[in-house]
C-alpha cells in the first residue's frame, strides 16, 4: 500500500518538477496558435484550457490504462515502477512534444512531422503506419466497450448490437465539428472517469478484504513471460503510448496559448497514469496474487475482469458507475482515433475538411474497414496494436529529438527525448523478435539485437548532437 501511495505522489511531483524542465527546454512563447490563425469551425476551434485537458485525457485514456494495466499487473507490483518512471520521463514528455511541435507546424500530424524532421521516406511510412494503428485502435475501442455494455443490458441487446450503436456514434463524432459532440460530452465523461478512479482506488486502499502489495523487482507472471520486453509493451497507455502521438496534434489545433501546453499534454498523461496505477493496484488487491488475476483475464476476459472487480468492490450501484467510466474511456478514444485517421488522410490527399462532402469521402470507408475488423479476435488485435503502439512512440520520440536539435536554444535539451527514444527502440525491436506474433526468436538472439539497435540509433543521435553544437559555436 505504501508503494502505491508513493507512486501517486511521485507522479504529481513529476508533473510539477520534470514537467517544468521539459516546458523550459521547449520554450513556449506568446505567438498565436493555429486555433486562432486557422480557425475553421470544424477541426481548428478555440477551446478553453480546462476543456482541452479533459478532451486530451479522454482521447488518450482508452482501454489501455485499464486493460493494459490489469494485464501488466500479472507481472507483479514491479508494474508500478514502469507506470511511474515511464510516464514522467517518457509518456508525458512524448505527449507534450508531439502536441507542441504539431502546434508550431499548423496542427500537422505525426506523419507530416516525421517527414519534416526524419525525411520523405519517414513521411510515407508514417502515413500508412499511423492510419493502420488508428484503425486497430478504433476497432479495439469498439469491441471492448460493446462487450461491457452488453453485460449491463438485457440479453436481447447483444454485443453485436452495441458494436453497431458505437459505430454510428463514431460516424457522428468523426464528421461533426469538434466542439459539437466531443467538446460537450467529454467534460461529463471526464467527471465520471475521475469518480471511477477515486472509488476503485479508495476501495483497493481501504477495503478490509484487499491488500496492495509493495513494489518488488521479482517477475511474478504465472506464465513465465519475462518482464523485458513484454511488460513494457503490455502496459503502453499509462506509461508511454504512440497512439497519443496521433491524438496530441488534434488538440494542438484547439489550444489558445502555447503556455497551457504543459497542463493539456503533460498533465493529461499524468492523470492517465494515475488511472493505470489504480487499476493495476485493484487487480492485484482483488485477486490476491498474479495467478488469480491472470486466470480471470484468460477465462472471463478483460471486460469480465473489470466487471467482476467493480461490481464486487463497490456493489451494484458503485460498480455500474465505475463501469460507465470504463466504457467512456475506450469510446472517447475510439471516436478520436477515427477522427485523427480522417485528418491524416485529409493531409495526404489535400482535401479541405471544412466541406462536409470531403469529410464523408474519408469517414465512410474508414468506418467500413473498422466494422470489418471488429470480426477479428480481440486478443489478436490487441497484440498487434500493442507493438504498433510502442513502435510509433519510438518514432515520435526520435522526431521530437530531431526537432529539439534544430530548434532548442540548448541542444543538450534533446537528450530528454533521446533517452526514452533509445529505450523504446530496444523495447520495440526486442519484442517483435521474441513475440508469438513476431519472429519467435530466443532471448539469446532478441536481447542483444534490441540493445545493438538502440545503441546504433543513439550513436547516430550523438553524431547529430555534436554537429548541432559545433554549428552553434561557429555562429
Amino acid at each position: 500500500m505504501i508503494s502505491f501511495i508513493i507512486a501517486i505522489i511521485l507522479l504529481v511531483i513529476g508533473y510539477m518538477v520534470y514537467g517544468r524542465i521539459v516546458e523550459k527546454i521547449f520554450a513556449p512563447d506568446d505567438r498565436q496558435t493555429p486555433a486562432i490563425t486557422m480557425e475553421d469551425g470544424v477541426d481548428f476551434v478555440p477551446i478553453k484550457t480546462w476543456k482541452a485537458v479533459l478532451i486530451q485525457l479522454l482521447n488518450i485514456a482508452g482501454t489501455g490504462p485499464i486493460f493494459g494495466a490489469l494485464m501488466g499487473a500479472c507481472f507483479g507490483p514491479v508494474v508500478f515502477l514502469w507506470i511511474v518512471l515511464g510516464a514522467i520521463f517518457g509518456g508525458a514528455v512524448h505527449d507534450y512534444m508531439c502536441g507542441m511541435i504539431s502546434e508550431r507546424h499548423k496542427g500537422a500530424s505525426i506523419a507530416e512531422l516525421s517527414g519534416i524532421y526524419l525525411g520523405k521516406s519517414a513521411l510515407y511510412v508514417m502515413r500508412g503506419f499511423s492510419v493502420l494503428l488508428l484503425l486497430l485502435t478504433g476497432t479495439v475501442f469498439v469491441t471492448s466497450p460493446a462487450a461491457l455494455i452488453a453485460r449491463l443490458t438485457p440479453e436481447s441487446l447483444s454485443a453485436g448490437f452495441w458494436v453497431v450503436v458505437i459505430l454510428i456514434y463514431y460516424i457522428l463524432a468523426t464528421l461533426l465539428p469538434i466542439d459539437k459532440i466531443i467538446g460537450r460530452l467529454y467534460p461529463i465523461f471526464g467527471v465520471v472517469l475521475i469518480i471511477m478512479a477515486v472509488t476503485i482506488g479508495g476501495a483497493s486502499l481501504f477495503g478490509e478484504s484487499y491488500h496492495i502489495p509493495e513494489i518488488t523487482l521479482q517477475d511474478l507472471h504465472p506464465e513465465g513471460l519475462p518482464i523485458w520486453p513484454f511488460m513494457f509493451v503490455t502496459v503502453a497507455c499509462g506509461a508511454i503510448s504512440g497512439f497519443h502521438a496521433t491524438q496530441s496534434p488534434m488538440i494542438s489545433k484547439c489550444i489558445t496559448s502555447e503556455k497551457v501546453g504543459r497542463k493539456v499534454f503533460y498533465g493529461a498523461m499524468i492523470i492517465e497514469s494515475v488511472i493505470a496505477l489504480v487499476w493495476a493496484a485493484a487487480g492485484v488487491a482483488f485477486y490476491g496474487e498474479t495467478g488469480g488475476l491472470n486466470e480471470a483475464l484468460s477465462t472471463i476476459g478483460q471486460s469480465g475482469t473489470v466487471y467482476e472487480i467493480s461490481n464486487t468492490m463497490l456493489g451494484p450501484i458503485g460498480g455500474i458507475l465505475a463501469i460507465i467510466g470504463v466504457v467512456a474511456c475506450p469510446i472517447t478514444s475510439g471516436d478520436t482515433a477515427f477522427r485523427s485517421a480522417r485528418l491524416i488522410l485529409a493531409e495526404t490527399f489535400h482535401l479541405d475538411q471544412k466541406a462536409m462532402k470531403n469529410r464523408l469521402v474519408i469517414t465512410i470507408p474508414l468506418l467500413g474497414i473498422g466494422a470489418l475488423l471488429t470480426q477479428l479476435d480481440f486478443n489478436v488485435l490487441w497484440r498487434y496494436f500493442s507493438w504498433s503502439n510502442q513502435t510509433l512512440a519510438m518514432i515520435a520520440l526520435w522526431v521530437a529529438s530531431a526537432y529539439l536539435l534544430k530548434n532548442a536554444s540548448n541542444k543538450y535539451g534533446a537528450l530528454i527525448t533521446a533517452f526514452p527514444a533509445t529505450f523504446m527502440s530496444a523495447v520495440s525491436l526486442t519484442y517483435i523478435l521474441m513475440a508469438d506474433e513476431g519472429f519467435k526468436l530466443s532471448a539469446s538472439i532478441a536481447y542483444p539485437a534490441g540493445v545493438c539497435f538502440a545503441i546504433v540509433l543513439f550513436a547516430v543521435f550523438l553524431s547529430k548532437l555534436r554537429r548541432a553544437l559545433s554549428s552553434v559555436v561557429k555562429s
